[in-house]
């Protein structure tokens, strides 16, 4: 593991105030750089909040899991499973981290440094039934980041074998699984697929980290996420089988005068959820999942 990740002479300059993508859209290396400069200043950040530490810690662990990737794999043969969801999307910004401290955010012909770069090559495994914002926030993130993605609208291992079959360079994918997600229990970092699927290293930078440290590590950096996750959704999937998360559900508060003689509120309201961010238990998580 040998890039480093604690500040540089810039980091100090950072406005960590301002939401880490600009309105005006930047370059490849430019958006790496920005990336990297803010999570310098967060590592270097002191702070007596044990869940920062705890995120800065598992930032540093993280950061090297995928330099060491881009120790093994060139980035032809390396790709970034990506969903538009909050895991694989701390896994993105981590990982333009490290292309910039690694030289990798820009190409280099006779020693002469330029802003075109090698693809930054994703998959993209719709959902059966994709929500629009998901949609919309996947499109976006391929225009902020300059992401090279491959949507395929079919079961995950058709879909890895189909763009593995496309892209037959591919041999590791970033994979933004957590501890506690399903089949997690017994992974590691670094991962060959199991008997009987496509043939790849399933890396796993973010293996350790819990619910409530991808959302620290998503609202201290200023990181855009999808909107879906303001409205009370924990776990994305589908249309037809992700709902608001219960245990974000709003207590209604019932004026006086509103209920009918048998205690009935008069009419009907929406449900209201309060943001994914303020979940805290990891298994709670996908509570909003139909299984």
């Amino acid at each position: 593991m040998s890039a480093s990740f604690v500040g540089d002479n810039n980091s100090n300059h950072v406005d960590r105030s301002t939401p880490l993508v600009p309105e005006s859209p930047l370059s490849f290396p430019d958006i790496c750089a920005r990336i990297h400069d803010r999570i310098s200043t967060f590592l270097t950040e002191e702070t007596n909040e044990q869940n920062l530490r705890s995120v800065q810690e598992q930032t540093r662990i993280s950061l090297g899991v995928i330099s060491e990737a881009l120790d093994r794999y060139s980035l032809p043969e390396i790709s970034l499973s990506y969903n538009g969801g909050k895991d694989c999307l701390v896994l993105l910004i981590l990982y333009l981290s490290v292309l910039h401290s690694k030289g990798l955010a820009r190409s280099t012909t006779n020693n002469v440094s330029s802003a075109h770069h090698e693809p930054i090559q994703c998959v993209y495994i719709q959902a059966p039934h994709p929500f629009t914002e998901v949609e919309t926030f996947v499109t976006s993130s391929v225009a902020i980041y300059s992401l090279s993605l491959d949507s395929y609208a079919k079961p995950m291992k058709a879909a890895f074998a189909d763009y593995l079959h496309d892209k037959p360079s591919v041999k590791a994918i970033f994979v933004g699984t957590r501890r506690t997600d399903p089949h997690g229990t017994d992974l590691t970092h670094f991962d060959p697929t199991d008997h009987g699927w496509p043939e790849f290293m399933r890396i796993h930078p973010v293996i350790e980290w819990h619910y409530v440290d991808i959302w620290t590590f998503i609202r201290h950096l200023k990181i855009p996420y999808c909107v879906l996750y303001d409205r009370g959704y924990t776990s994305l999937g589908g249309t037809t089988d992700t709902h608001p998360n219960p245990a974000l559900l709003c207590q209604p508060q019932t004026p006086r005068g509103s209920q009918t003689e048998n205690g009935v509120q008069n009419g009907t309201s929406t449900p209201k959820f309060r943001p994914a961010y303020e979940l805290v238990e990891d298994q709670e998580e996908r509570l909003g999942r139909d299984r």
